[in-house]
């Protein structure tokens, strides 16, 4: 980087300029996405593991809990996605983690850049991924028989509610890679979080089937709200409340984990 480009990046008290800044996430963000081609096992994460789900749940457990696989997939196609996307937030939090303790994010940090461009960089590029899991999940769930009746508008705006509350989770996952000491202990952290509010949610099953004490429990459960908001546009049904809820679920996870993020950030740099 040259002088030039980096005295036209700084604003007069020293400090990057917006515009700069935002170039440079995108950047930070291109080269998260870039490191797929150094990483294959990164795309079979993404791609692969998605693919295991949709298969697993809507042949193995279709029959028993619909009747028939088809008929299981129109509902549960939903809350598998929604799981898959709590899932990949854990690569979040792993793979900064590990460029955490090999020292990565001090050698960016050293360079003339916005010091959050790194971090937003990446949670950029891990919502892409995102996206690129969910149409695939999308499609083949087509393949095997789930239609979107809620046509081309119902799906992008499914799209974006769940790359929405994907961004404000992402902060959770900020949060737990900075504080955990090594790889194997994010995964621990991240399963104890995601395992009981995905299966203690309608993502797999009618809230109505489960017993009364839990389903006090369910219908709040914010997997619950962005399962049936998010099954509810790809079907064309009328799901305000679900996004409404969801959308506040998002904020409130934004507004709390966010900032215990940012500090952890800075106080590692020290």
């Amino acid at each position: 980087m040259t002088a030039t480009t980096v005295t036209g990046s700084m604003s007069h008290g020293g400090r990057v300029r917006p515009l700069a800044a935002l170039r440079q996430t995108a950047t930070m963000a291109w080269r998260s996405l870039v490191s797929v081609k150094h990483n294959p096992l990164e795309l079979v994460d993404y791609s692969i593991t998605p693919i295991m789900f949709v298969f697993l749940f809507t042949y193995v457990f279709g029959g028993q809990m619909a009747g028939s696989p088809r008929e299981y997939l129109q509902y549960a196609l939903a809350g598998i996605i929604v799981q898959n996307t709590l899932f990949m937030s854990m690569y979040t939090a792993m793979s900064l983690n590990t460029d955490l303790t090999k020292g990565v994010f001090d050698r960016l940090r050293s360079l003339p850049i916005a010091r959050s461009a790194p971090l937003f960089g990446r949670i950029a590029a891990d919502l892409a991924k995102q996206l690129w899991a969910m149409i695939l999940m999308v499609a083949l769930g087509m393949l095997l028989g789930f239609e979107v009746t809620g046509g081309p508008a119902g799906f992008a705006a499914a799209a974006l509610l769940l790359l929405v509350f994907a961004a404000a989770v992402s902060w959770t996952a900020v949060l737990i890679g900075m504080v955990a000491g090594d790889a194997e202990k994010v995964q621990v952290y991240a399963f104890t979080v995601i395992f009981p509010i995905t299966f203690t949610s309608s993502a797999f099953a009618e809230v109505s089937t489960m017993p009364g004490w839990l389903q006090a429990w369910v219908e709040v459960n914010p997997v619950t709200h962005l399962s049936d908001a998010f099954r509810g546009l790809l079907l064309g049904n009328p799901v305000s409340g679900p996004i409404m809820w969801s959308l506040l679920w998002a904020a409130g996870i934004a507004a709390v984990f966010m900032p215990l993020a940012m500090r952890a950030y800075r106080t590692r740099g020290r």
